[in-house]
């Protein structure tokens, strides 16, 4: 097949600081159009003649005028926007990663400063405090590091074994479970692993847990108040998953109240609805919480991560272009 011709339409903000370099890897002679994923419409009309849509959202309106769609590519690993069942016939979807070294390192950078007391440590010395057990020794305890900690995975897939990876040269300890216990242990270097039925026995002795499920009927409060109470008040917990899998007020709760030592929240329970609202992330006020890391969501949002994604996206391209298989393919739900 032809390599000239591609039709193009970008439709995720997150790719245009790498327009350049994006383009310079598509096919010869590819045109490419850049829409505002906000306007649907524009989106649509963009569609018309098009051979590939790069976007995590797709909806029946928005394909309502394509002609020639062969290809919708997500950049990113979620295509629950998509409306598989509105695409033309043939049209392929496909997704891409490489969001997992970025969060890893999220994971690593949030362990040890939520278990170090770093953050209660910062804000103290902002008001000329000197919170550490030379200064203060009334108020402050040696804190521990991450050597000998036991670290518990709620999910153990990309993010989580690429963050046990790097937990690891901390001199940690990790322990797992996964919704059909199927993580060889030995072979991970983890002491042990199990199913989610084993959940109650990985909390009773982590440290620190970090929490990389998807969210789906079976996680959804997934751990709640019974789940939080097994926990030390010393040990910390870092979730990268989705919000609702950690019950919005027993999360609350057991760290106001301090049964919980610490967490770092990158995924919520509330979000904006377009660019530039502002949105509380809970009806709790996190916020107000010493013990808290708030981030947007935003773990895996790195130039490095989006670097990788752009070069998969040009590459399917490429295959499309000269009829090879593509990878990355999602099969309809």
């Amino acid at each position: 097949m032809s390599t000239e011709g591609m039709h193009i339409v970008v439709a995720d903000t997150n790719l245009r600081p790498l327009r350049a370099e994006f383009e310079h890897q598509l096919p010869s002679g590819s045109t490419v159009r850049w829409a505002d994923p906000a306007d649907s419409g524009a989106v649509a009309v963009a569609l018309a003649k098009a051979d590939v849509l790069v976007s995590g959202t797709c909806s029946a309106s928005t394909v309502r005028t394509a002609e020639r769609l062969r290809l919708v590519h997500a950049a990113g690993a979620g295509t629950d926007g998509i409306d598989f069942s509105a695409l033309p016939p043939g049209t392929e979807v496909a997704c891409t990663y490489h969001h997992e070294d970025s969060m890893a390192e999220y994971v690593a950078a949030t362990a040890a400063l939520l278990r170090r007391g770093l953050l209660r440590q910062d804000a103290a010395l902002r008001e000329g405090r000197w919170l550490s057990p030379v200064y203060a020794p009334a108020e402050a305890e040696w804190q521990p590091t991450l050597a000998g900690a036991t670290v518990g995975f709620v999910g153990f897939g990309h993010i989580g074994a690429r963050s046990w990876q790097l937990l690891r040269a901390f001199g940690a300890r990790g322990v797992a479970v996964s919704r059909r216990g199927e993580v060889d242990a030995a072979a991970q270097g983890l002491e042990w692993s199990g199913s989610v039925d084993d959940l109650p026995h990985l909390l009773d002795r982590s440290d620190v847990v970090v929490v990389a499920v998807p969210l789906n009927a079976d996680t959804i409060g997934l751990i709640g108040a019974p789940e939080l109470a097994r926990l030390h008040p010393e040990s910390v917990l870092i979730n990268v998953g989705r919000g609702p899998v950690v019950d919005e007020d027993a999360l609350y709760e057991a760290l106001r109240s301090g049964r919980l030592g610490g967490a770092a929240l990158d995924v919520w329970y509330a979000y904006p609805s377009a660019p530039g609202e502002h949105q509380q992330p809970s009806r709790h006020p996190f916020h107000t919480l010493a013990n808290v890391l708030m981030t947007p969501h935003s773990s895996g949002l790195t130039r490095q991560t989006f670097t990788a994604r752009a070069a998969d996206i040009a590459a399917n391209i490429r295959r499309l272009a000269a009829g090879e298989e593509l990878t990355n393919i999602v099969e309809q739900p």
